[in-house]
């Protein structure tokens, strides 16, 4: 990796966190575990359009595993992980099918995989599907919070690369 790239996918990385982290400070919307915003995803999505897989995947671990190093919530990280790398996933692959001027779609969809991801592995960790009640609920939620970051990162994208088409 060039070191010009290397410097991007690094300033990318340092805003996401202080994103995440003055996000924490924000009270809970809802009262249920998961629900938040997610606006470090902004630059997870504007990511997924600029950079290559292998790089974002790289962004995306630091993120969350220092995100849980400076919430010092550790018991997290398995469900931010599993959330991360599936909705990582699903936008790499997204990605090739809906094109820039639609990029907030992909994000709607990667909310839904992060939450679904998050679920699955709250469901393994508690040996209990009563924990799938709030899935409707993180399910719409995502929807919105992703259609907010795609917007976001889609007007992003547009005013850095203007070369792109939209």
């Amino acid at each position: 990796m060039k070191t010009k790239r290397l410097a991007e996918l690094s300033m990318l990385t340092a805003a996401a966190l202080i994103i995440f982290i003055v996000e924490l400070r924000f009270p809970d919307i809802l009262p249920i575990p998961g629900v938040k915003l997610g606006l470090a995803n902004i630059i997870t999505v504007f990511a997924v359009y600029r950079f290559s897989g292998r790089e974002v995947l790289l962004m995306v671990l630091t993120r969350v595993t220092l995100g849980a190093v400076f919430s010092s919530n550790f018991s997290a990280l398995i469900y931010s992980l599993a959330g991360a790398l599936l909705c990582l996933a699903g936008m790499l692959l997204l990605r090739r099918l809906i094109p820039i001027g639609y990029l907030w779609l992909c994000s709607i969809i990667g909310a839904v995989l992060h939450n679904t991801g998050q679920m699955a592995v709250a469901v393994l960790v508690m040996r209990s599907m009563a924990v799938a009640v709030y899935y409707p609920i993180l399910i719409v939620s995502g929807c919105i919070a992703g259609a907010f970051t795609g917007i976001c990162a889609q007007l992003i994208l547009k005013r850095l690369m203007p070369d792109k088409k939209s």
